[in-house]
């Protein structure tokens, strides 16, 4: 039987996740928390929200606290998700970024890979030199162990463009037989890395467009502002940023001028 929690135990849960991941949990998620985490109850033997709050707090083990985050972190994706993006990234982006440098486009929150292994499959059409990169980051440790391994059940693949499906994805047998494999040669073409965008970041070099996308609707304004403020410097002069169709940039920055809704530009 699953423990009740009380209102000052999912408000502690509340200011946990916000300190950790930026997000904000609302009172309405409650429900969702309490499912998610009785597993961990059970795991312990705790019978009481606290008890697995005080293991938190205690950071032993370590990896609990991951543990935490992961379930707490929503991850709706699916291939080619808001396709208008995907056709100006191929029309309008490419054609105006594509110099002798290398073309390079980060998936700010991956989630488990269809983002970042839908911009690979643009990219090497549209650049069969080959001279491009996708970096594909998330909070969770588990959805990016998935998104590297690229293999998804079948029904999960019906966004991805016929032509592409033949062209970089492998169809599963045997005991992979309802799967779908992304191509180990455009696998290798997509760099995970597990990135707290509420947290400085460094050390990943400067891209021509930033996807945040479908994130920040979890985000308070002053959490928006931050995570923003520290993904900008990592986009160059000239390049794109891209947000959900339910998202704006409006009242979060003033660095980035609107190219039209949901696409904005780094002035050069």
């Amino acid at each position: 039987m699953d423990a009740k929690i009380t209102d000052q135990e999912f408000a502690l849960f509340q200011r946990l996740i916000y300190r950790l991941a930026g997000i904000n949990l609302t009172d309405a998620k409650k429900v969702l928390l309490v499912g998610r985490l009785s597993k961990r109850l059970n795991h312990y033997g705790f019978s009481t929200f606290s008890e697995y709050y005080r293991l938190l707090s205690s950071r032993q083990p370590p990896e609990e606290v991951q543990t935490f985050v992961d379930l707490l972190t929503t991850n709706e994706t699916y291939f080619f998700r808001e396709p208008q993006h995907f056709d100006y990234l191929r029309s309008q982006i490419i054609p105006a970024r594509r110099t002798a440098n290398t073309f390079r486009i980060w998936s700010g929150a991956c989630s488990s890979g269809e983002e970042p292994y839908s911009m690979a499959m643009v990219l090497a059409d549209a650049m069969p030199d080959g001279n491009w990169e996708v970096f594909a980051s998330d909070i969770s440790q588990t959805v990016l162990a998935r998104a590297q391994a690229g293999l998804y059940p079948l029904e999960r693949t019906n966004g991805i463009p016929k032509e592409f499906l033949q062209k970089y994805c492998l169809k599963g047998v045997r005991s992979q037989n309802g799967k779908l494999l992304v191509a180990p040669d455009l696998r290798k073409r997509v760099r995970f890395a597990q990135v707290n965008l509420t947290m400085p970041i460094e050390g990943i070099g400067d891209f021509d467009v930033i996807f945040l996308r479908n994130v920040m609707i979890y985000f308070d304004t002053e959490t928006k502002r931050k995570v923003v403020n520290n993904m900008i410097p990592n986009l160059k002069n000239g390049g794109y940023f891209i947000v959900g169709h339910s998202e704006s940039l409006n009242g979060v920055t003033d660095r980035l001028r609107a190219v039209r809704p949901t696409v904005y530009q780094n002035p050069v």
